[in-house]
C-alpha cells in the first residue's frame, strides 16, 4: 500500500503547500497539464499525492480515502462532525491564515459583544417579528459558537456569494465570514465585534483516524515525521 496525500489542487494553498513540503526535502508536483489532477511525489517512497479541492480533503481523510491531508482548519471542523475522533490535526503550516469572525454594521454603535448582539437579536425579534438574519457559509462553527455563548433569536442564512455583501443588500443583518485583515468588512460598513472570534484558520497537515495504516504506511509516515520535523 501506499500513503494517500491530499493536497489542494490550485492557487496559494497548493503552491504553499508544495514550497512546505519541498523545504523539508519531500517534491511535490502537478503531473502532465494545468488542467490534470494527477500529482507526483519526489524524495520519498510509499507516498501518492493526490489533488482535490480544498473543501474535498476534509470528507475523503473522514472517510478514509485519504491517509493524510493539507487544507484549511476551518474546513474541517465545519464539515466534519466530531471531526477530532476521526482526524488528528498534526500541524499547521504557518500559511493560509484567516480569521472566522461575526461582523454587525458600524452603524450598530451599542452593540460591540456576543451579549450585546443577544439582546439587538431579542429586540429586533420584538420589532420586526423575525429573528435577526446572520449570513455565513459557516452553519456548523456558526451556530456552535453561539450556542456556547448563550446568543438566541437568531436565524442563519446560507451565503453563496460575497457575505459582506449581504447587509448592505439587505438580505441580512449581521454576518459570519472569514477575514484576513478585516478591510473588505469595513469597505462594506461593518465592524467584527471584539469577542466575536470563531476559528483561527490556517492550512493544516491531517492525519486520518478512519483510513488504513499498513505496516508499510507506518513507516512511511515515520519518515514523514522525522523529515518534516513533526
Amino acid at each position: 500500500m501506499t500513503i494517500k496525500l491530499g493536497v489542494p489542487s490550485k492557487g496559494r494553498l497548493m503552491d504553499k503547500t508544495f514550497d512546505w513540503f519541498g523545504s523539508h526535502g519531500i517534491g511535490l508536483r502537478k503531473a502532465g497539464s494545468e488542467r490534470e489532477y494527477a500529482g507526483e511525489v519526489t524524495g520519498l517512497a510509499g507516498v501518492e499525492l493526490v489533488l482535490l479541492s480544498a473543501g474535498e480533503i476534509p470528507r475523503e481523510l473522514a472517510a478514509g480515502r485519504l491517509h493524510l491531508g493539507v487544507t484549511g482548519s476551518d474546513l474541517v471542523r465545519e464539515k466534519v462532525p466530531n471531526w477530532d475522533t476521526l482526524l488528528r490535526d498534526v500541524h499547521g503550516l504557518g500559511f493560509g491564515g484567516a480569521d472566522l469572525v461575526i461582523a454587525v454594521p458600524q452603524l450598530w454603535v451599542d452593540v460591540d459583544t456576543l451579549d450585546d448582539l443577544d439582546a439587538a437579536a431579542a429586540a429586533f425579534r420584538r420589532t420586526h417579528g423575525f429573528r435577526l438574519r446572520i449570513a455565513t457559509k459557516y452553519h456548523r462553527l456558526v451556530r456552535e459558537f453561539l450556542r456556547d455563548y448563550g446568543v438566541a433569536d437568531y436565524q442563519l442564512i446560507d451565503s453563496q456569494g460575497a457575505t459582506e455583501g449581504t447587509v448592505k443588500n439587505e438580505t441580512a443583518e449581521a454576518i459570519a465570514d472569514i477575514t484576513s485583515t478585516g478591510e473588505t468588512l469595513r469597505a462594506n460598513g461593518l465592524k467584527i465585534l471584539s469577542d466575536g472570534l470563531i476559528h483561527a484558520s490556517q492550512a493544516t497537515l491531517f492525519k486520518s483516524r478512519a483510513a488504513e495504516w499498513s505496516d508499510d504506511d507506518r513507516a512511511a509516515w515515520a519518515r514523514i515525521e522525522e523529515m518534516c520535523g513533526l
